[in-house]
């Protein structure tokens, strides 16, 4: 971690000038003020979903900007404070921010929940007009990809939960068995066929060919949860969540997680598309969020002995971990990497005001900024609560999040380019 630095004059001027905020200590080896908490500046968050309904994306790991710049894609939903039962449906629409932000319907889907939504996005072969997502067709889930410009559709066999950036192929899991132990992750509808099993060697991660449809199982359950197996493993359910690929597409994060009593422990692995080649990146019963800084670069909130919770910088596939941000972030958020990998984008649960903190940070100089507090309604509590999960544009100038601090669940974008261009 880069030693907190001293904050110049200019700095500290132009900071007052824009009416934020910095709390400093004495650094007693150069008797000179460090920074060793956030500066504030808060930025302008404009609502561009209509405010008939509730409008949101889902999760922070993805660009729901297109390639130009012009589309936003969003789900539209009638209701905001209970799950969807099996028979409830979303709309797939998209807002035009060149033309007054209109509302441009296309779709509609019964596979959905509200953190992650129906993992609706751009699809990497045409960014500037196809879009992928999940549906509920009979027995099962499935996928469409849709070009939004002509109506043109094409359905896939299974649904998908991470693509890579070339729009070449997917990983995907059982979504049932997801929302059985992770409700607002999963999707309430078709039964678990391995509900009795508690780690099945038919079910697990499964890679999917979006050209062809053609799709296998790739890592099982039961591999994972006989892989270096720990006494809190036995005699319960072992499940995946939250994959997510690598910037080449040569790699791909998932999540191991095991029952214990009420809650659950988790190990973060890696493995090649083809589901070979798997790594045990984090085996310390503690990851949440994560995003990848490179091809092999990966930041996580996770657990380390000796160092506690923090977020870490791991190299996949070998044993280097350094923490990032020690001093300045006492919490877990959803984070990610600006397009330049310069700043990293993420926010906080609810403080004791029911607030989220939007926050951006410069790992090269430690330099941790607050750009909004947004309040959180505690009668949104659990699968149905609204977080943040902040998400930039392709340039890294814009960051778009959903919210319900105004009283209905929203999307709002921000510019905070005079930060990250700064």
């Amino acid at each position: 971690m880069t030693a907190p630095r001293s904050m110049t004059r200019r700095e500290a001027l132009a900071l007052a000038a824009a009416g934020g905020l910095a709390l400093v200590r004495l650094n007693a080896q150069e008797g000179t003020k460090a920074i060793v908490a956030p500066l504030s500046a808060e930025l302008e968050a404009a609502c561009v979903t209509p405010r008939a309904n509730h409008h949101f994306f889902g999760y922070y790991d993805k660009f729901p900007w297109d390639a130009t710049g012009r589309y936003l894609p969003a789900l539209e939903t009638t209701f905001m404070d209970r799950p969807p039962a099996p028979g409830d449906m979303a709309r797939i629409g998209m807002v035009d921010l060149q033309d007054g932000n209109r509302w441009i319907p296309l779709d509609e889907t019964r596979a959905w929940n509200w953190q992650q939504g129906t993992h609706l996005q751009w699809l990497g072969t045409a960014p500037d007009r196809l879009i992928i997502y999940n549906v509920w067709e009979g027995d099962h889930y499935g996928s469409v990809i849709r070009d939004v410009h002509t109506g043109e559709t094409r359905r896939l066999p299974r649904p998908i939960y991470a693509v890579n950036r070339a729009g070449t192929q997917a990983v995907t899991l059982n979504f049932s068995r997801l929302h059985r132990h992770r409700p607002g992750y999963g999707y309430n509808g078709v039964p678990d066929a391995w509900e009795s099993d508690p780690h099945p060697a038919e079910d697990g991660i499964y890679g999917m060919d979006l050209a062809t449809g053609e799709s296998r199982l790739i890592v099982s359950v039961d591999q994972i949860a006989s892989y270096l197996p720990q006494e809190t493993m036995r005699d319960t359910s072992h499940w995946f969540n939250h994959l997510q690929f690598n910037h080449d597409g040569s790699r791909f994060i998932f999540l191991h997680r095991w029952r214990v009593k009420t809650s659950w422990l988790t190990r973060l692995f890696t493995a090649a598309p083809d589901g070979s080649k798997v790594y045990c990146v984090n085996p310390f019963e503690m990851t949440s969020h994560f995003d990848w800084r490179s091809s092999t670069e990966i930041l996580a909130w996770a657990r380390q002995p000796g160092s506690g919770d923090h977020y870490y910088l791991f190299t996949d596939r070998s044993d280097r971990v350094e923490v990032v941000g020690e001093e300045v972030f006492p919490t877990d958020g959803h984070c990610s990497y600006s397009p330049d990998g310069r700043w990293i984008l993420t926010d906080t649960y609810p403080d004791r005001e029911h607030k989220r903190t939007l926050i951006l940070y410069r790992p090269e100089d430690d330099r941790r900024v607050d750009i909004g507090r947004f309040y959180s309604p505690p009668e949104l509590p659990g699968e149905i609560r609204c977080d943040l999960h902040p998400r930039w544009n392709r340039d890294g100038t814009q960051v778009c999040f959903d919210s319900a601090h105004e009283g209905d669940r929203q999307m709002y974008v921000m510019d905070v380019s005079s930060i990250t261009r700064a």
